[in-house]
């Protein structure tokens, strides 16, 4: 490929393409970008969600937590981050219907910087919670304790060397302990550069409607929803 249609590309991409040769090795340039992406992804995984300035957003909605009492065990034993604690599963409401749950993830910069619009762009009148040094299979905790049919999970991404501010989706029919990763639709790479808010809002309630149909979610509920095209 012509060095101009590399740069073509590059116009529709973060990914690390074209960055030229020098020997049998990169540029020194892209070589030390890539050095400093790797470490922005690193110390991304370390970071903290500010739960008061979600709170300001959102509303004075519940702060929970995790059994991982902080960050390094956390990282360490993802079974804990899975679980809800006693005390904070002991309090939540039955409120039935659909539950929203913003969680830190791997990176909670990205739930940070778009779960409030997220929440707006739905639209619903559905109940949220916050929860610190949180999985994804906490939903399933949380989900149950309040009774709920579905449980929508906003949560922080795996950082990668292209973005720190990525927001995963994850719907799940039916929320309890023991679901597993295949009765989950996820809807991935929620940012600016990635899938608008919009249009995650759009599919999360298309999902919706055909897991309210269908009776579940994951393999068994196809997306099958229009897709928009890339480019205009």
């Amino acid at each position: 490929m012509s060095i101009t249609r590399w740069s073509d590309l590059r116009r529709f991409t973060q990914a690390r393409v074209g960055l030229g040769r020098s020997g049998n090795a990169v540029p020194t340039g892209a070589h030390l970008d890539f050095q400093e992406a790797h470490a922005a992804a690193r110390d991304a995984v370390w970071s903290a969600l500010d739960t008061e300035a979600l709170r300001a957003e959102l509303g004075p909605v519940p702060v929970l937590h995790s059994e991982a009492a902080d960050r390094k065990t956390y990282l360490l034993r993802p079974d804990l981050g899975r679980r809800l604690r006693a005390v904070d599963r002991d309090s939540l409401p039955r409120t039935g219907g659909t539950v929203i749950v913003v969680a830190d993830g791997l990176c909670a910069s990205g739930v940070q910087r778009q779960a409030a619009a997220m929440v707006r762009a739905l639209g619903a009148d559905w109940p949220v919670v916050i929860v610190e040094q949180a999985r994804v299979a906490i939903g399933d905790d949380i989900g149950e304790a309040m009774g709920a049919e579905a449980v929508v999970v906003l949560i922080g991404e795996r950082p990668g060397l292209s973005a720190q501010d990525s927001m995963g989706i994850y719907l799940t029919w039916q929320p309890r302990r023991g679901r597993t990763d295949a009765e989950r639709n996820c809807i991935s790479n929620v940012r600016p550069g990635g899938i608008s808010v919009q249009d995650a809002a759009a599919k999360v309630h298309w999902l919706l409607r055909g897991a309210r149909a269908l009776g579940a979610t994951g393999v068994a509920l196809k997306d099958d929803m229009t897709s928009t095209p890339l480019l205009g």
